[in-house]
């Protein structure tokens, strides 16, 4: 763990940004960048947050990935019930949840984990709890094990550039059946890779008790030290954008596996790469499709 994480005032600060709170869209920036009228701006961006098609500006908290090592993908069995939901999207450790039909199972959690026996204690616990059935009423869930210091990408905005593509080679887009225009791809891409984004340090700082100076240089010295990105927007399913397909797919490479890697680095369709020794498989993909 960093030493800037054992601060107090960094915590809260971490806490706030990585939340949202003080982040914020700059529409006068987004209405020079784009050419249009700060109202029109405004109106698109509040359209797009509203429509779901957008969440709002964060710090991506990527010291995370350190903090918690071992990433899980369990197939579940699990009933189809609100409090379930409910505790999928409450949980701490669950970072993603998919409904999906395949066998048995109806599930797909995404779990980060400090070690395999935090798992273990957190998994067990949850039974104990009456959070989830006992093994004995549904079919166990079947878990693959994967580390987060095996990523060999980490883009989740990737599947941008295939909405871009899109439109200009159709010229018109209809993501999740919204249909978008010039506009809207033009403030989607600034929002997405973290421009026409601002910190309200004069918030923070009457909300923290530090001076607007010290919140400024404690929040660069965080992105400096790899514990916060810049802040951006993310897709609301994060790996993927609206309507587009989420897949998920182990694979083997066996021959040019460096030209194959590189050619993999620059394609939109993949936001996540993970090296991995699972069976036969050395690589996890996480893809989105049209």
């Amino acid at each position: 763990m960093s030493i800037l994480l054992n601060d107090e005032k960094n915590l809260q600060i971490l806490k706030m940004i990585c939340a949202g709170t003080g982040v914020s869209v700059n529409y006068s920036y987004l209405s020079n960048a784009l050419r249009k009228h700060r109202n029109t701006i405004k109106k698109r961006v509040k359209d797009m947050f509203d429509l779901g098609i957008l969440d709002r500006p964060i710090f991506p908290f990527i010291d995370l990935l350190k903090e918690y090592p071992l990433l899980v993908v369990a197939k579940a069995d699990l009933p189809l019930e609100r409090k379930i939901e409910k505790w999928m999207r409450d949980d701490a450790n669950i970072f993603a949840a998919f409904r999906i039909r395949e066998d048995e199972y109806n599930t797909m959690l995404f779990e980060f984990h400090t070690s395999l026996r935090g798992q273990y204690l957190w998994r067990e616990s949850l039974v104990e709890k009456g959070i989830i059935p006992s093994r004995d009423s549904r079919f166990p869930s079947k878990p693959l094990f994967f580390s987060n210091d095996l990523i060999l990408k980490y883009q989740p905005n990737a599947g941008l550039r295939l909405i871009e593509d899109e439109f200009r080679r159709r010229g018109r887009f209809v993501m999740d059946g919204i249909e978008l225009e010039e506009l809207d791809i033009g403030v989607l891409k600034h929002l997405l890779e973290g421009r026409g984004i601002k910190v309200n340090e004069n918030f923070l700082s009457k909300e923290i008790g530090l001076s607007r100076r010290t919140i400024h240089n404690r929040i660069s010295r965080m992105i400096k030290e790899g514990i916060i990105l810049k802040p951006l927007c993310r897709f609301p399913r994060f790996f993927v954008p609206p309507g587009f397909i989420f897949v998920f797919a182990l694979v083997e490479i066996k021959k040019h596996k460096q030209n194959l890697t590189e050619q993999w680095m620059s394609d939109p369709h993949l936001s996540i790469i993970y090296q991995t020794s699972t069976g036969r498989y050395n690589f996890l993909l996480f893809a989105n499709y049209l």
